[in-house]
């Protein structure tokens, strides 16, 4: 009998991209078992609004706090491995690690992967404010080889308020579309040879069909990289 692993989710941040982690996880598994056959995942979802107020004051130890708690939650919950469905919480995957006893497969290092697999060594960032200004996940993706570029401080808070006004309340926005194309294009006249999506929201608003700019959506990639960690055999983790 195959014995597939437990895929842990921690999400809520927000639904919205946790509610694309469950399908694309799911899709992934039917792909590549077929059948009838779907993924077991254990999940639980946390309340955005008071990990929001929490990232905007910069309380990162509460906040490490709260993710490390209900990750214990999502083991005890029998997921054999984790994943924080988001960029941005990132920040704290390390105390989040910390406090558990199973892996947790980082987002970045998923997303550099895949880059690196297709030769690929300048990439432009978008996302969070906190994800494109802080060492947590550029310093990531730099040690995973790659040369990272953020836009402008304008263009940041750009990004930043459509994430949080629009994408994060299920809005999307054609004239945040615009924006964000004419942001990303400015990356690679700036040298990016692809853009990476480092927010799970973002996919929601631009995708390959709105640009010819290569671009890595990060929550694709961590779901695919979940379903292969869960068909590997237990004695290869």
């Amino acid at each position: 009998m195959l014995q597939v692993k437990t895929i842990g989710l921690l999400g809520g941040m927000s639904w919205e991209s946790t509610e694309l982690y469950y399908r694309l996880i799911n899709e992934n598994a039917k792909k590549v078992l077929g059948g009838l056959h779907s993924a077991p995942i254990a999940m639980v979802s946390v309340d955005f609004q008071e990990i929001e107020e929490l990232q905007h004051v910069g309380d990162w130890e509460e906040l490490a706090r709260i993710l490390a708690r209900k990750a214990m939650q999502v083991e005890s919950a029998g997921a054999d491995f984790l994943l924080i469905c988001t960029n941005t919480m990132h920040k704290v995957a390390g105390e989040v690690s910390d406090a558990i006893d199973i892996p947790l497969l980082h987002i970045a290092d998923a997303t550099a992967d895949r880059i690196a697999s297709d030769g690929v060594s300048t990439v432009g960032l978008l996302g969070t404010r906190f994800t494109m200004e802080q060492e947590f996940y550029k310093g990531r993706l730099a040690e995973n080889g790659l040369d990272v570029l953020v836009p402008s401080q304008a263009d940041r808070e750009i990004v930043h308020r459509v994430i949080y006004e629009e994408l994060c309340l299920g809005m999307v926005n054609d004239e945040s579309r615009r924006e964000f194309l004419r942001i990303i294009d400015q990356l690679a006249e700036s040298g990016a040879e692809a853009v990476i999506e480092g927010c799970t929201e973002i996919g929601l608003l631009v995708n390959d069909d709105h640009t010819d700019v290569g671009l890595y959506d990060t929550t694709r990639i961590h779901a695919e990289r979940a379903v292969t960690f869960s068909l590997e055999r237990r004695n290869e983790q």
